[in-house]
């Protein structure tokens, strides 16, 4: 008994140590990718791989299919959905098309659709959000 105990304890170490690992490592490559700014395409790819790292640091916690189901839940599916799209956007952007001002706007909104995806994990974030949008605006996201 005492050995599953300390097994299990062992697994949760490991998990947090993956997810504190992948946490920093995808916040260092954003930070590192201000250091490229001027050259929007190394831009690009330092920071979507960084924003995937941290993402999908939660992965290590939660376990992955658990973390799919959360981000495919009905109440995010859409966030995350453009998150991803956004994603791959950005990366065709710099990848594949070369063009500096795409893959600028694509990081934009890459940027935008993490802050959104984001809030969906905070409960009524979302809507006071839009509220707020709806009152200094005119206008609702």
């Amino acid at each position: 008994m005492m050995k599953s105990k300390g097994r299990a304890c062992w697994v949760r170490i490991q998990r947090i140590y993956g997810f504190a690992a992948c946490l920093i490592a995808g916040l260092a490559c954003m930070l590192l990718s201000m250091i490229v700014f001027a050259k929007p395409i190394k831009f690009a790819l330092l920071f979507t791989f960084g924003n995937v790292l941290a993402v999908g640091s939660t992965a290590f916690l939660l376990g992955p299919a658990q973390q799919l189901g959360m981000m495919f839940d009905t109440a995010r599916v859409f966030a995350t959905a453009i998150y991803i799209g956004c994603v791959v956007i950005a990366l065709i952007c710099a990848l594949l098309i070369h063009d500096k001002l795409l893959t600028i706007i694509a990081i934009i909104i890459e940027i935008g659709a993490l802050i959104w995806y984001s809030l969906s994990y905070i409960p009524f974030a979302r809507g006071m959000v839009s509220e707020l949008m709806i009152r200094l605006c005119h206008t609702e996201i």
